[in-house]
């Protein structure tokens, strides 16, 4: 039988400025054995998430991921242009940590019209210094994320606390963070499409593990993704 799929999320997600890890996903698999749908949108917060979920509930799959919080996180951090945000996204107040608890709405809607079996992923690590403050953040809002979804009994997937593993097995360079601007999102696509540079080349010229640019995933960060969803979920719904 397929298992029909719905991961909702942002541009981790979407997959343009990172190593998709749908497919990476579908290929853990045999050939029809899952079907994935995407619902991801660049720059997202939990609250842009929650006011586009009638396309998911209309079309109820077996599995629903979440992966959001990322640009959340982001927004906690000196150097991040949280106006440009908030008039970008449409935003109506600021983001913050009490504002994201409609991620809460999020999954009480997805229970409440569907029948799915849904997990909610902490988020992936920003940069590469765990002790630093981007690190820091995401680290908090992963918390955030399991007391969502240990209050509301969904399944809580370990991605961060995977990332983090890796890294400190790998034992990177200790690159400062650095906020994504969107010409340096741009230069990324452009070598990617223009010199045919592969995201992972872009993030071995940059001495980054998992990232192409602290926040977008390469091939190693992206499998952790699709690692966390089939050990969390998948597995459970056979």
């Amino acid at each position: 039988m397929t298992i029909r799929i719905a991961c909702l999320g942002d541009s981790l997600t979407r997959a343009q400025f990172s190593v998709d890890y749908l497919d990476l996903l579908e290929r853990r698999h045999p050939p029809g054995d899952v079907r994935l749908a995407r619902f991801g949108a660049n720059g997202d917060f939990a609250h842009n998430l929650l006011q586009r979920l009638d396309a998911v509930v209309t079309n109820p799959p077996d599995v629903i991921t979440v992966l959001i919080g990322t640009n959340d996180a982001r927004a906690s951090l000196a150097d991040y242009p949280v106006d440009q945000a908030v008039k970008r996204k449409q935003l109506p107040e600021l983001p913050s940590a009490d504002w994201f608890q409609c991620l809460g709405a999020v999954v009480a809607r997805l229970r409440a019209e569907t029948d799915a079996t849904i997990g909610l992923l902490s988020l992936p690590v920003l940069g590469q210094q765990l002790d630093g403050a981007a690190a820091q953040a995401s680290q908090a809002y992963s918390r955030m994320v399991a007391e969502v979804a240990a209050t509301d009994e969904v399944a809580y997937l370990p991605l961060h606390e995977r990332q983090t593993e890796e890294l400190r097995r790998a034992d990177p360079p200790p690159i400062p963070y650095r906020e994504v601007t969107p010409a340096a999102a741009v230069g990324v696509l452009l070598q990617h499409a223009v010199l045919r540079r592969s995201l992972d080349a872009i993030a071995r010229r940059r001495g980054l593990v998992l990232t192409t640019d602290h926040i977008h995933q390469n091939s190693r960060g992206a499998a952790l993704i699709a690692e966390v969803i089939d050990a969390g979920l998948l597995t459970r719904s056979r």
